[in-house]
């Protein structure tokens, strides 16, 4: 008899779908002879099939034939709420993600709810989103033991031809088209040869880009279909991209991928995600924002990207010089690897600032160290996790006092609503401290989905009784 087939739905747009190809081929690998749905949009699969693993795509419409079929497993991917109720209609033995249940939506796996509870509060997290995808899943040794895709080698004989994708899904998350013209000017001065990429949304700023750089047949923004662009980005040797579905697609295609990571962007989640790309972004306090507080419709990170930085860095890329990786003042530059102990997504640094190291010491240490705890806490998966507690130590004592004055009035709140059968305030997360949120956020929303119900306080109070024992065994090595 077959084995009954795992579904993973996936609705979001390109880039998600392309971040769920990981997921795909660690559950293929894990049981070869266990069928592998994906529900997804065929505008998306249909074209980025000769990418992806080796699985049956099926469009929305197919529902109403999954839902008469008995399925191992149901994997929500998506936040749209179709999504949800879709998988609430599955037959399955195990549901990860949101599900609808009856009036309710409930969010399976602890890792599903960890990425639920980013949305406004992920300053601290370096999770990438292709592993959250995955961690109630796939274990350590699976994530360490896999190959993945390894960008091609450019190709200078062919000019070092370069794509610049001048679009985004929001303008913020973009440089201008004058910005692209004048680095496409010092590409050319350089010896590349440079061209604009987009969709049809991207025309105009193809079109003036173009104008821009006085190359004006360089525009081929809205001249590929998605297979068409696929193919096109194989034959280039470097692409210069903000943060878009086209940049996860040429990376997983296997082209060199330089992200420009502006605006409210996190690159721990969303840079490219095989290992061997880079990534450039601002060293500003704020970097990883979700949304920008500062000036929203101009983020101040983005004036830090210049084209003559960029144009210098790129000939760097293309020529293989990478130990003469320029000092970029404000920005920092990051390649994309795999953690040796765990197998996830990391960024290495290549170069940064100098002289300010203290105030991006203390932001890295806590981001660090949330992210060791986490591990630890949901996945019993940290060996570095007494070195990410030292570290913070060490390098931020300050917030060993601060995290330990203020966890006994969360303590206290959180048991004062026990003892009245009450629910937590909607801002209870968001009145603590930035440095603790990733913990409240999580825990809010750990009692949310569980209706305040004794197993979920059970949960919530176990997570802040072991940070509390942490934070003081912690203290008194320092003393």
């Amino acid at each position: 008899m077959p084995e009954a087939p795992n579904l993973i739905i996936q609705l979001q747009r390109m880039g998600d779908l392309v971040l769920s190809f990981p997921l795909m081929a660690w559950l293929k690998a894990a049981e070869p002879e266990r069928p592998l749905w994906v529900l997804a949009e065929p505008v998306f699969f249909k074209p980025l099939m000769p990418l992806s693993p080796s699985v049956v795509f099926f469009p929305p419409e197919a529902e109403e034939q999954l839902a008469h079929t008995p399925l191992h497993r149901v994997v929500n991917l998506s936040h749209r709420p179709e999504a949800a109720r879709i998988a609430g209609r599955m037959k399955a033995e195990q549901k990860l993600g949101a599900c609808c249940e009856g009036s309710a939506t409930r969010i399976r796996g602890d890792w599903q709810l960890y990425r639920a509870s980013l949305v406004h509060n992920n300053r601290h997290n370096l999770f990438h989103w292709a592993d959250l995808n995955a961690l109630d899943l796939v274990s350590p040794a699976a994530m360490r033991r896999t190959t993945w895709p390894v960008p091609r080698i450019p190709c200078l004989t062919r000019g070092g031809r370069t794509g610049l994708f001048v679009g985004a899904s929001e303008a913020a998350k973009r440089p201008d088209p004058a910005f692209w013209g004048e680095l496409a000017r010092e590409l050319l001065r350089r010896g590349h040869k440079p061209v604009f990429l987009g969709g049809e949304a991207e025309r105009p700023l193809g079109a003036a880009a173009a104008l821009a750089a006085g190359l004006p047949h360089s525009n081929l923004c809205g001249h590929f279909r998605l297979d068409e662009l696929l193919r096109f980005l194989r034959k280039i040797d470097l692409l210069i991209t903000p943060d878009t579905g086209p940049m996860h697609v040429g990376a997983w295609g296997g082209t060199l991928t330089l992200n420009l990571s502006m605006g409210p962007v996190n690159a721990w989640e969303t840079a490219p995600f095989p290992p061997g790309h880079f990534v450039l972004r601002s060293t500003a306090s704020c970097v990883g924002c979700w949304r920008c507080t500062r000036n929203p419709e101009s983020p101040p990170c983005r004036e830090l990207f210049r084209p003559a930085r960029i144009a210098f860095l790129a000939h760097c890329l293309l020529s293989g010089r990478h130990e003469q990786f320029p000092r970029l003042s404000g920005l920092e530059l990051l390649r994309t690897r795999r953690a040796a102990s765990s197998g996830l997504f990391e960024l290495e640094k290549l170069s940064g600032r100098s002289g300010e190291d203290f105030p991006r010491n203390a932001r890295a240490a806590l981001d660090h160290f949330w992210h060791e705890w986490f591990l630890d806490r949901l996945g019993g998966r940290a060996p570095s996790f007494g070195h990410a507690a030292r570290r913070l130590a060490e390098e931020y004592p300050r917030a060993l006092l601060l995290l330990r004055d203020r966890l006994p009035r969360i303590q206290a709140e959180c048991a004062l609503a026990l003892r009245r059968g009450s629910l937590l305030p909607e801002a209870f997360w968001r009145g603590t401290p930035p440095m603790l949120r990733p913990l409240t956020g999580y825990l809010q929303l750990v009692l949310e989905n569980g209706d305040y119900h004794r197993d979920a306080w059970k949960t919530a109070l176990e997570h802040l009784e072991h940070l509390a024992a942490l934070l003081a065994e912690m203290r008194s090595r320092s003393l």
